[in-house]
């Protein structure tokens, strides 16, 4: 379930030599939105960003989120993830999966050094959240120092901090996935971490070079094709909802800046292709 998002918080082990990860720009007559592809999870020494993105940072009215970026949102979601999270007393992880998926998860929880006890007592989405986050620490990649943390201290203080969603919207989302494709994600994400540990790196070194193709690929492509539901639920649907809060910034005047997670603004279905399609001034990769 949580492909799009998890897929998203990736940590780099060799940087590219320049990193410029993508960038597009909406304009009409008196309104500019930047948009920027977030990694939610990166590693404290890489220099990703761009200067047109600071210089853009440096004269914007707002600066936009999925959630808020402080200290009130982040108790919030602590609390909901704790209240959502686990599941009722007597019931266990490893029973809902099948005797193959179940020994592939203890297998991996143990190269990560995550105690099967404590998966045991979480719901599918939140064993797959504990098990990526552990895999990207393995390779020094911090939520503190991913984009939305580092611009919300360095934007300026008179930039206005807005947010698309709020913490229990946003959980409400992972949390009201059926369990059948909760478990679907989860066994896909553990056979990615145990098979193809490389694929974390080339997602990040693809980010950093601003590779849509490779990008969409990895980030969107295979939620598409095995998950249609939750790709409709966490790209589709969340991208429509956001739209009309950029249309009504476009319908005002000034500059903004939007940080979103990276699979966001990918293909068809994202922020920059739907923008294009309503007739606004778009530059940026298609």
């Amino acid at each position: 379930m949580f492909r799009s998002l998890l897929v998203a918080l990736a940590a780099l082990l060799a940087t590219p030599a320049l990193a410029e990860p993508a960038m597009w720009t909406v304009r009409d007559a008196d309104s500019e939105i930047v948009l920027f592809g977030s990694m939610h999870v990166l590693p404290r020494d890489l220099d990703w960003k761009p200067p047109a993105l600071e210089a853009a940072l440096s004269k914007a009215d707002d600066l936009w989120f999925e959630l808020p970026m402080d200290a009130a949102a982040d108790q919030r979601m602590q609390a909901l993830a704790g209240a959502y999270g686990l599941l009722p007393p007597g019931q266990t992880l490893t029973s809902r999966l099948k005797s193959r998926a179940a020994a592939r998860l203890r297998k991996l929880a143990e190269r990560l050094a995550v105690p099967m006890s404590e998966l045991e007592r979480l719901q599918p989405w939140m064993a797959e959240v504990r098990l990526t986050t552990a895999a990207f620490a393995l390779d020094q990649g911090l939520a503190e120092d991913g984009v939305e943390r580092r611009l919300q201290a360095a934007a300026p203080a008179t930039v206005v901090r807005k947010a698309f969603e709020t913490p229990d919207q946003q959980m409400a989302l992972f949390a009201g996935a059926s369990q059948a494709d909760q478990v679907r994600t989860l066994n896909a994400t553990v056979k990615q971490l145990e098979k193809d540990p490389g694929a974390y790196r080339r997602l990040v070194a693809a980010w950093s070079k601003g590779d849509q193709k490779a990008l969409e690929r990895a980030v969107v492509g295979g939620m598409r094709k095995s998950s249609p539901a939750l790709y409709r639920r966490f790209i589709v649907e969340r991208n429509a909802r956001w739209m009309d809060a950029l249309q009504a910034r476009l319908a005002g005047s000034g500059r903004t800046v939007v940080v979103v997670g990276a699979g966001h603004l990918l293909g068809p279905d994202g922020l920059p292709a739907r923008l294009r399609a309503l007739g606004y001034d778009v530059q940026g990769p298609r």
